[in-house]
């Protein structure tokens, strides 16, 4: 009997998951372990990449005890992961040089800064579609190589490999064959030109970066490589990658020029198709990869905000107004009207404002301002984010009709309908809010014949709600020119 489930890695920058979908693309068991986070000093963030491993072999057998299903049941396995992430290791004992580099890290600001004064931006985003920040893996990459004692000669050698984090797990989970990375991750490297899908070695000898470390460049969805027994019991070939916020593309069905969509995580990413065309943003707005199916390439331009949820973890760990993170819908629900607002710059401004140096404030605060008022202002950043990220959208020449979400802060009715409200656009939430794993498990079900086509897939989405804005245009307007106001406040120059 031919398999009919996909088990899919969602390898996150909070937490590892898995999750075992069925061939209508339900969730039908899964497993969840925590991610810890490393700051060695203010500004930096690693992840220790063993404990990534371990978490992944973990949650993965674990997901199919609780499904109560066999490997030999699996049709194939999708990986799903932070982009950007950045991991060194050595080619012969498979061990890591130094933690991942997460992709909120900020220790290569000052490289970017050089860089950029020395002329080299305008070709890395002609050839990467990226801008030069330390949100990117190449400045991350140059760092380990010349902060790392003994790293620049092994890679010299060719004894060192770099890859994304769905780059090393399919290493370990092949034993050590396979090096190899999806499209999308591969575009988020400062390292591909996206246009011709390969590696270019002009940008990697400015950062200083050997040809010999970086993994071979494929498909989404094809035969990837073979977990080997020891992972799961038996051998399971992995069928599908790609980049989180692509993956979340692809769940949600976002398949179609014009379509976008915005996953609510940790940060927040929102993604416009954009079909053949690769464009230039001249709102600075990311070109990137959507996917890549038989080489052929999908495009889209992506607004990347750095701190979403995690400013809602930010009132529950760091100033301790919730104990859980589900708890701030109601504490934000006592408001008054305030005028406070947050902007979560606490790495800094991803898009349109790409400042590195920016830092987090609240503004607007008066003696009456409480515990309320925080939590409000601060899922009210979230919408503005999302409405900056909109504009530069229409600014490109994009039409959006619709907005679709999905994440875990997507589950909040009264922050739905305060982004359609900021925003001015319908809201679509759909009954699957899993998008980042199941865009996984469509790319690996895509291959194993489970889903003959992208139309096939976008057949199973399904609406759960959809939220109208209902606020006038002057009252959001004038809430949001506050948002512009605070922003350039925090601002570095």
């Amino acid at each position: 009997m031919a398999a009919k489930h996909v088990l899919a890695i969602d390898q996150g920058t909070t937490s590892t998951r898995a999750i075992v979908f069925d061939s209508s693309g339900m969730p039908v068991a899964s497993a969840q372990k925590e991610l810890p986070q490393i700051f060695p000093r203010p500004g930096w963030v690693e992840h220790d990449p063993e404990e990534i491993w371990r978490a992944t072999v973990e949650v993965c057998r674990g997901a199919l005890r609780k499904a109560e299903l066999t490997p030999a049941e699996i049709a194939g396995i999708g990986i799903t992961n932070q982009r950007e992430t950045t991991v060194v290791w050595d080619r012969a004992t498979g061990k890591p040089v130094y933690n991942a580099i997460v992709w909120q890290d900020r220790r290569t600001a000052d490289l970017c800064g050089h860089l950029k004064k020395a002329g080299h931006e305008k070709l890395f985003t002609e050839r990467t579609g990226l801008l030069l920040d330390p949100y990117f893996c190449g400045t991350k990459l140059a760092w380990i190589l010349s902060n790392v004692a003994g790293a620049r000669e092994a890679a010299d050698k060719g004894a060192l490999a770099f890859g994304t984090v769905e780059c090393f797990l399919l290493w370990r989970m092949t034993g050590g064959k396979v090096h190899a990375s999806d499209a999308t991750n591969a575009s988020r490297t400062l390292l591909l030109d996206i246009r011709r899908g390969a590696w270019d070695a002009e940008l990697g000898k400015i950062l200083g970066v050997p040809q010999s470390m970086l993994p071979r460049v494929v498909d989404c969805s094809g035969e990837l490589g073979v977990a080997t027994a020891d992972f799961l019991g038996a051998p399971v070939p992995v069928l599908g990658m790609a980049g989180d916020q692509q993956a979340a593309t692809v769940g949600q069905a976002c398949t179609k020029p014009g379509m976008i969509k915005a996953t609510y995580g940790t940060g927040c990413f929102a993604v416009l198709n954009t079909g053949s065309l690769a464009p230039h943003s001249q709102k600075r707005l990311l070109t990137t990869i959507a996917y890549q199916l038989q080489g052929k390439r999908t495009y889209a331009l992506e607004g990347s905000i750095f701190i979403a949820g995690a400013a809602v973890q930010w009132l529950r760990d760091g100033l301790k107004l919730i104990r859980q993170s589900s708890e701030v819908e109601k504490l934000a629900s006592d408001a008054r009207e305030h005028g406070v607002y947050m902007v979560p710059a606490f790495v800094g401004l991803g898009a349109p404002y790409w400042d590195a140096n920016a830092r987090g404030a609240l503004l607007g605060l008066t003696r009456d301002t409480g515990p309320a008022e925080i939590a409000a202002a601060t899922l009210d950043s979230v919408c503005y984010q999302t409405r900056d990220l909109a504009e530069a959208m229409k600014g490109d020449g994009a039409e959006i009709g619709e907005l679709r979400v999905d994440g875990g802060m997507v589950v909040n009715d009264s922050l739905m309908q305060r982004l359609a409200d900021t925003v001015g656009l319908p809201v679509a939430r759909p009954r699957v809010i899993e998008t980042t794993a199941l865009g996984a498990a469509f790319l690996a079900g895509l291959h194993a014949g489970l889903w003959p086509s992208l139309e096939a897939l976008s057949a199973t989405w399904a609406l759960d709600r959809a939220f109208q804005p209902t606020e006038t245009a002057p009252s959001r307007d004038r809430r949001y020119a506050g948002w512009q106001d605070a922003v350039r406040r925090v601002r570095s120059a």
